[in-house]
């Protein structure tokens, strides 16, 4: 695939080529080299592409690779939140974050989901709360973080977030 085809996906465009992973190793291999490069809008859209099809990899995983898929799609957010980061917008960053987070939790207690891919998200949550929890050690408080964290809390333990 050619980088400016990449370049003209938007955030949640339609992946034109059957999701696979091998596919999102190729989105995340070029969005990896264009953030190397410097070539900020590229990898800004290949990381969108990783995250497109990672998000598809999540609704019909291949057999035996659910863990793969939610890997996919954990490090497609986290990616891309980091590029958000070292272009200087840490506020940008968060909701990726976020996004990731809440994702991996709904997952992991949606009862119409196989046991595997609700156990795997549960595992993986672990990492995307340390990736919370790591941003608002480095950035300062964030709302977006500090309520999804609440949020997922109140969730996982069956009690009642507050929200104001």
């Amino acid at each position: 695939m050619h980088h400016r085809q990449i370049a003209d996906l938007a955030p949640d465009a339609p992946v034109a080529e059957s999701p696979s992973l091998p596919l999102w190793e190729t989105a995340m291999r070029q969005a990896v080299t264009a953030e190397r490069d410097r070539q900020t809008a590229l990898a800004r859209a290949g990381y969108e592409r990783a995250l497109s099809i990672a998000r598809c990899l999540i609704d019909a995983p291949p057999a035996g690779r659910t863990d793969d898929c939610l890997a996919a799609l954990v490090v497609s957010y986290h990616n891309y939140a980091d590029l958000r980061v070292a272009d200087g917008d840490p506020n940008a960053a968060a909701p990726l974050l976020c996004r990731a987070h809440e994702t991996l939790i709904a997952l992991s207690l949606d009862a119409g989901r196989p046991m595997p891919l609700r156990r795997a998200a549960l595992h993986h949550s672990r990492e995307t709360y340390v990736a919370l929890i790591r941003h608002l050690a480095r950035h300062g408080p964030h709302p977006l973080i500090t309520r999804a964290i609440a949020d997922a809390d109140a969730a996982l333990h069956g009690t009642s977030a507050a929200r104001h």
